[in-house]
């Protein structure tokens, strides 16, 4: 079987679609649909069906896939392994996590090699770009459906409920909103990274069982931001703990509440399934998971 149809067929089997997979194979689309084509003569099945917005495979081009790309991903680390492609580590994730975590803990490995790429995003945006080959890891907070991806939790992160000293005192910190619930916040704007409330809405529902009731007087969509925002008195906000740690010790902000079972977001790190027996994603992947037991 000719391993130039392969690739393309992997390649639109990850992309989920033949216009994306031509551009990452630097083909034209009619080049790809003529590959799979002649890929599904040769098999005689179809391998993929087409949609409105690309194509999904079949099951038979399911298995395909899984037998196959893990092979392929080997022969590009073997040809390649003295090219850019493989020494270059191309990894995916939310900005603030990635940033204040992830990179830090890379950066005695990267000191040998390989070189790194990094790109901020969503969870959806990061899964759909691994599974398409854009990136060799992606840091998560969902974890993957489906056989096409491989998902390893990485480490917990605890959310906390803050605010500016002065509208702590204010409401009574602890002692107000544990005495009065939810109405005690309700004359505290709501700084957020998002105007659907993400993490004032996951926090609300876990310790309230409610809904939030204001929508946020601050969007801004990068945690730090939002973390800067509430230590300037504009309100409170749900942050990570890690991020407002060094806040907390130093009195910028403090927590609203201590709820006995805090909140908590899990975090995975994502790869193509196969693609771990290739050594530079291995080792970072082996790296990653290490570093995570301290956080």
């Amino acid at each position: 079987m000719d391993l130039a149809l392969l690739r393309t067929f992997v390649t639109v089997h990850r992309a989920g679609s033949f216009t994306r997979a031509a551009a990452l194979l630097g083909l034209s689309q009619p080049a790809v649909t003529g590959q799979i084509r002649a890929l599904e003569r040769q098999l005689g099945r179809p391998l993929f069906l087409r949609r409105a917005r690309g194509v999904v495979p079949t099951g038979i081009g399911d298995e395909l896939a899984h037998r196959v790309a893990p092979h392929l991903d080997a022969l590009v680390e073997i040809t390649g392994a003295d090219g850019p492609a493989g020494r270059t580590l191309h990894l995916a994730g939310p900005p603030e996590f990635t940033a204040l975590r992830v990179l830090p803990a890379l950066m005695p490995l990267l000191a040998r090699g390989p070189a790194l790429r990094t790109t901020f995003g969503g969870a959806e945006e990061t899964l759909g770009g691994l599974a398409a080959g854009h990136h060799d890891l992606a840091i998560t907070t969902a974890r993957p459906r489906g056989g096409l991806l491989t998902a390893t939790p990485l480490c917990d992160e605890e959310h906390v409920l803050v605010a500016a000293p002065r509208w702590a005192a204010r409401i009574g910190a602890y002692g107000g909103v544990q005495a009065r619930g939810l109405p005690a916040l309700e004359q505290l704007p709501v700084v957020e990274v998002h105007e659907s409330l993400p993490l004032v809405s996951r926090y609300w529902a876990a310790v309230f069982d409610a809904k939030p009731a204001a929508p946020g007087a601050i969007v801004a969509p990068d945690l730090r931001a939002v973390l800067t925002c509430v230590a300037a008195g504009a309100g409170l906000a749900v942050l990570p703990r890690y991020l407002c740690e060094d806040a907390l010790d130093t009195g910028e902000v403090v927590a609203l509440l201590d709820p006995p079972v805090p909140p908590l977001r899990t975090y995975f790190l994502a790869v193509r399934t196969g693609t771990l027996g290739l050594p530079h994603i291995a080792r970072a992947h082996d790296w990653l998971l290490r570093a995570a037991v301290d956080w």
